[in-house]
């Protein structure tokens, strides 16, 4: 892009999607100016030491002064209590936007304290790994990935359009969604998930009869990628917990029920009730893949990718 679609961005969290911001950002020139904000001392100075962004601060409100684009990047839970600070600094006619999880929650946070002279566009970029940081980040983590942004009517179609060719420009595919329906959707493909995979990697640490050498020296590549996705942000997926509640709870009671019918299953030996359900998942994994989501290789393409691009897994959060 030859001319810069903002002046001056300010990323408020520079973790993984922060840093990967700032990459790609810094790469396809999308702004002049990158402003780079995190209260902790010695993660502001490797943010510094990476060159990530131009100018540094531990201050949101002084981050965000005269910036034309704000992207909030935290954790769902703090969202509320940036908004609060940041919103005397803001800039008339800026867009503020957030990268989390979950929408309704963030919304009610935000929204109340912010100006009503700025634009605000809640998104959520599906995209992400098991590791957090500023060292974590790469440019190419946002390619061939959604992003869905949830506009909730103050903010113009404008500004509407110009974030998504931002993101677009980032290498994502747009898609815009009701907040609510959001929530459902990321509690099945996302949230659920990783519950699942931090209660089975709990449940094999708390078995005494196995002992906890045994299932890391013989783990088949089923438990090792429930452990990949268990190794995700605790703080995050404590927030995503915590602020998509109900979405979360409807999703874990269907799967309650599914669950319950698979275990009859196997107790009567229903062997067409298991075999029709494992050939109907199969064929939502080819979907997957046809769809560009994910790649066809062994191991979950994992090694292929890591070996042909030195890129870290895609692992959505």
């Amino acid at each position: 892009m030859s001319e810069p679609l903002f002046n001056k961005v300010a990323l408020i969290g520079i973790g993984l999607i922060g840093s990967s911001l700032a990459r790609v950002i810094r790469r396809e020139n999308l702004a002049n100016t990158i402003i780079v904000n995190t209260r902790r001392e010695e993660t502001l100075n490797r943010a510094r030491e990476l060159n990530l962004g131009d100018d540094y601060y531990s201050s949101a409100a002084e981050a965000v002064r005269d910036a034309d684009l704000v992207i909030v990047c935290v954790p769902v839970g703090a969202c509320g209590q940036v908004a609060a600070e940041i919103a005397p600094a803001l800039k008339p006619g800026a867009i503020v936007t957030d990268v989390g999880s979950t929408k309704r929650s963030v919304i009610q946070q935000m929204a109340p304290v912010l100006p009503d002279t700025i634009e605000f566009v809640p998104g959520h970029p599906i995209a992400g790994t098991e590791h957090s940081g500023p060292d974590a980040g790469f440019a190419e983590l946002f390619r061939n990935r959604w992003c869905i942004l949830t506009p909730i009517g103050r903010a113009s179609d404008e500004a509407v359009q110009k974030l998504s060719r931002f993101w677009e420009a980032c290498g994502s595919r747009v898609d815009t969604m009701d907040p609510d329906h959001h929530d459902k959707v990321l509690a099945i493909v996302s949230h659920l998930p990783h519950i699942i995979a931090y209660n089975i990697v709990g449940t094999a640490d708390d078995l005494e009869t196995v002992t906890q050498s045994e299932v890391i020296k013989y783990s088949a590549s089923g438990f090792r990628d429930f452990t990949r996705l268990a190794a995700s942000d605790p703080t995050m997926w404590r927030d995503i917990c915590l602020h998509n509640k109900d979405a979360i709870l409807e999703m874990l009671a269907r799967f309650s029920e599914d669950l319950s019918a698979l275990q009859r299953a196997i107790r009567w030996g229903d062997g067409e009730t298991l075999f029709n359900l494992f050939t109907r998942t199969r064929a939502i994994r080819r979907s997957i893949i046809d769809a560009g989501q994910d790649v066809a290789a062994p191991d979950f393409g994992r090694q292929v990718v890591q070996e042909k691009s030195a890129a870290p897994a895609d692992a959505e959060g």
